[in-house]
């Protein structure tokens, strides 16, 4: 078994402030900013509509050449659960919540207590539906990964209070639970850290570098993206009094709308000259938006901030620019998602799992309070049994996650009770969005 590596501060009740261990893989400084003189089409990471419609009337003067049919293949429209507009959850919000009730809570703790109960060294790589017993709940959370594969693509599991536990017995319920959602966990950077703390960090560590921390790791909203996992966990340690709603939106969706009105944006996001800069040292490289994923159809696998650059992650000038019709079709993704979004107001405790490949996730911006700090943990998942079929080009990046003969994967990191390390910089690698 490989060696894994906790981190942890016993006996806290609550998650320590930020403790910044060296990585191995993260930088003291940012790339080289050398002046970009490549002309690129006006279009930034937060989107503008006002620039989109600019951008959709020129090009309109430049029409004739357009593909009027979708790709050959292709399908015309998607008929599945996960082909829903957020307005078809305005009065019923209850096909996607489960509530757990004081017996559920009770199998939860009891499963805990047997997990720290077996001769081993506790670590939550040792989690899994064996060791972590629920016979009751298990049932229940079973269907709800079915729904997330198969269904609507989302679930929200409600009733966990975090207060009640330490932050490693936290870590380990969370793992336990969500075993029995998807049992292979996956590593979320280059220094193989299997969960990541969201919070907003600037405070902690603003002087190590100019353009502060990585987006996601600030307050700042974040634009609709998936990130490079099958499953998306998010555990609601704590939420923010004002704003920080999750966002989501179906993919299916966003595809049958675009396929109807505008049939060329497919071919464009089908194609594999979309440019991917990966933020070091001008690395770039080329991909589809659009995938197909077997039986299940469409899927996408579209981030905007390697598209566009962020004015905390600007272009290196070696990356190539983008076209004003890539420019357009990547809006018109973002424009439409927003169209048929549905926002989730998380409450503390609730545990958030989304279909990567079905469905799109935003942020909304938020404002922390010194006694409730918006703190999400994050998971990245796979259900052997119920994984979509992925095309090689997102079947290669799963393998680095995933496969525990990765060099990302063998050597798990799990950092228990502290927030996002100094290294999750602007030109942080393997990371969504």
């Amino acid at each position: 078994m490989a060696t894994t590596t906790v981190t942890t501060v016993e006996p806290e009740t609550k998650f320590a402030s930020p403790i910044l261990p060296k990585s191995n893989h993260s930088l003291s400084a940012p790339p080289d900013e050398a002046d970009d003189d490549v002309v690129r089409p006006d279009i930034e990471w937060i989107p503008s509509h006002k620039t989109y419609a600019k951008r959709v009337e020129q090009l309109k003067l430049n029409c004739m050449g357009r593909q009027t049919t979708i790709p050959e293949g292709w399908p015309e429209k998607l008929d599945a659960a996960r082909v829903w507009s957020g307005s078809d959850f305005k009065d019923d919000m209850r096909k996607c919540i489960l509530q757990f009730e004081e017996s559920d809570i009770a199998e939860i703790e009891n499963g805990l207590a047997h997990f720290k109960g077996l001769p081993h060294n506790n670590d939550p790589d040792n989690v899994n539906t064996e060791t972590f017993p629920l016979p009751t709940l298990g049932a229940k959370l079973n269907n709800v990964s079915k729904q997330i594969h198969d269904g609507i693509g989302f679930a929200v599991l409600r009733g966990l209070d975090p207060k009640k536990y330490s932050p490693r017995d936290n870590i380990l319920l969370y793992v336990g639970i969500t075993s029995y959602i998807a049992e292979v966990r996956g590593c979320q950077d280059y220094d193989g850290r299997m969960v990541v703390h969201i919070q907003d960090i600037r405070e902690d560590v603003r002087d190590y570098a100019k353009r502060g921390p990585f987006s996601p790791y600030t307050s700042r909203a974040q634009p609709f993206h998936t990130d490079r996992c099958d499953i998306l966990s998010l555990y609601a340690y704590d939420v923010s009094p004002t704003g920080g709603e999750s966002v989501i939106a179906s993919g299916g969706k966003i595809y049958n709308e675009i396929a109807d009105k505008r049939p060329d944006i497919v071919h464009l996001l089908a194609d594999d000259k979309w440019i991917f800069d990966e933020f070091h040292n001008g690395d770039y490289h080329r991909r589809p938006l659009l995938h197909k994923f077997g039986s299940h159809g469409p899927g996408f696998v579209y981030s905007r901030r390697p598209l566009t650059g962020a004015w905390f992650s600007p272009h290196h000038p070696s990356v190539p620019a983008m076209s004003e019709e890539q420019a357009e079709a990547l809006d018109a993704v973002h424009f439409t998602a927003e169209k048929h979004q549905l926002e989730l107001r998380l409450q503390r405790g609730d545990i958030e799992l989304l279909n990567n490949f079905a469905l799109f996730h935003a942020r909304r911006e938020f404002v922390d309070d010194p006694s409730a700090r918006r703190h999400m943990i994050r998971l990245w998942l796979r259900n052997k049994d119920y994984a979509w079929e992925s095309p090689e080009v997102v079947a290669r990046s799963g393998r680095e996650i995933y496969d525990p003969n990765s060099p990302f994967r063998a050597n798990p990191v799990w950092d228990i009770n502290w927030s996002p390390p100094l290294g999750r910089g602007p030109w942080k690698r393997m990371e969504c969005n």
